[in-house]
């Protein structure tokens, strides 16, 4: 029985935790910069005590964990956080999280399956990992996907009969829940790196392995993760096309123009929050449809976001036009 109560251990857990490292404060410091949008400078090691919680979650509900994901989650945790204190260079953190989604899939992947799969999963995996960490820019911007996607992934499981592994997803999701309370804007901690990339990888990570249960078909986790999925690829595209540096810290999420164009961290927040509640809920409820309702409910979801993105895109470009034009009357 206790392990129905590890996602309120784990609350508690992380509440002290977190807590803890605010009143530490002055411990590994984000300092503003021409990528961020805080102006003060703020802790950025709140991702220790996301995962200390999340570590007693798992050894209450899931005590035989996959020793491979253990073993991966530990490597990103133990990188990032040598990122946060002193900086790691980016072609070496990129390896590092390839060789652990890599040594994951490869664990967990029959190989019936064959090499292509492997392949395409162990991108997929890094990919999570990296974006997590391209999103966590805004106050509660992680910290919401980690509530929504993880709680939707253990609703999904629960209703597939997978006792442990929905709650092992309830536990993240009350992690990030507690973590909420120090990083809703104005936050007064980061999770970091060593709280983002560790999360993307288990979105991706426990998402396979759904996959691969048979508790949801491929499309869930992308639809659930669509938010953080859709912004930073569409970004990593546009700036590729545009000739920039990919690689390179930048401004471009449509997250970063929204708070730009004025609408604040909370309120982006929330914007964000309610376009994760919207995905997470279709996700769930396509799961019981027809293939032909579950083709409607994705082809809705590609336009709302193409109409979001294009409604984002011209409310930029007319900033970019009156700023023009007040600079112009300046001079």
């Amino acid at each position: 029985m206790a392990k129905f109560y590890a996602p309120l251990i784990v609350l508690v857990t992380v509440l002290l935790a977190v807590g803890w490292l605010v009143r530490r404060g002055s411990f590994a410091l984000d300092y503003p910069s021409h990528r961020s949008l805080h102006e003060v400078p703020v802790p950025r090691t709140g991702g220790l005590g996301l995962h200390a919680g999340i570590l007693i979650g798992v050894l209450i509900v899931v005590p035989d964990v996959p020793v491979s994901l253990a073993v991966a989650a530990a490597v990103l945790i133990a990188v990032s956080f040598i990122e946060d204190l002193r900086g790691i260079p980016a072609l070496w953190r990129l390896i590092f999280h390839i060789v652990s989604a890599g040594a994951f899939a490869g664990a967990v992947i029959l190989d019936a399956d064959g090499p292509v799969v492997l392949i395409a999963a162990t991108l997929a995996i890094a990919w999570m990992a990296n974006l997590y960490n391209f999103m966590d820019g805004s106050d509660g911007l992680a910290g919401g996907m980690t509530l929504f996607g993880f709680a939707f992934y253990g609703l999904a499981a629960w209703l597939a009969g997978a006792t442990q592994f929905s709650l092992l997803n309830f536990c993240i999701a009350a992690a990030a829940a507690a973590f909420l309370v120090y990083n809703f804007h104005p936050a007064r901690i980061f999770m970091g790196d060593v709280g983002s990339v560790p999360l993307g990888f288990l979105a991706g990570s426990l998402g396979l392995l759904g996959i691969l249960r048979d508790y949801w078909p491929w499309w869930f986790p992308l639809l659930v993760f669509s938010p953080f999925i859709v912004d930073a690829s569409t970004t990593l595209a546009r700036r590729a096309l545009q000739g920039k540096r990919i690689w390179e810290p930048h401004r471009d999420h449509y997250y970063q123009r929204l708070v730009r164009l004025g609408w604040g961290h909370r309120r982006t927040a929330l914007a964000e929050y309610a376009a994760m509640g919207v995905c997470g809920t279709l996700a769930l409820h396509a799961l019981g449809s027809t293939p032909g309702l579950q083709r409607s409910i994705l082809t809705l979801v590609v336009v709302a976001y193409a109409v979001a993105i294009g409604a984002i895109e011209h409310a930029w470009r007319a900033r970019a036009v009156r700023d023009g034009q007040g600079r112009g009357s300046r001079s």
